[in-house]
């Protein structure tokens, strides 16, 4: 009997466990970190602003920014160019990880990656480039 109502406790304890196990990330958590990081990619995005819109960079299918057409830069703002979206990929990869420890759930940080590119890709302005799902850019 004891044996019996310790594995209906455990199924029971499995069973209320499960969801949270099978959860959903909270993307939209904040943290002191996490504001820090969004705010120096609101200031990038600003700088980046005219690169989008010139077709030189593009949203990646994978959360990032990428390069697009470097030849539609001056050569004189190149060097910029290359620096803002550097610092743009690793504000993006410390958010995708921050989200993801801030859920308590750092092994989720490909799944908050997937959405944020699904979702910078479906707001991106029209004539922005965006990859599609096999990598090619495709103007929106």
């Amino acid at each position: 009997m004891k044996k019996h109502l310790i594995s209906v406790y455990l199924l029971l304890a499995a069973l209320l466990a499960a969801p949270l196990a099978f959860g959903q990330a909270d993307i939209e958590i904040n943290t002191p970190a996490i504001t820090a990081i969004k705010a120096s990619m609101k200031s990038q995005h600003q700088q980046l602003k005219p690169f989008y819109e010139s077709g030189a960079i593009g949203l990646t299918r994978d959360g990032m920014v990428g390069v697009r057409d470097a030849k539609l830069v001056p050569l004189s703002d190149r060097q910029k160019l290359n620096s803002l979206v550097a610092a743009q990929n690793k504000d993006r990869n410390a958010l995708y990880k921050e989200i993801a420890v801030a859920n308590g759930h750092p092994e989720w940080e490909n799944e908050i990656r997937s959405t944020f590119a699904e979702r910078w890709i479906s707001k991106a302005k029209a004539g922005w480039w965006v990859q599609d799902a096999s990598g090619a850019w495709v103007k929106k």
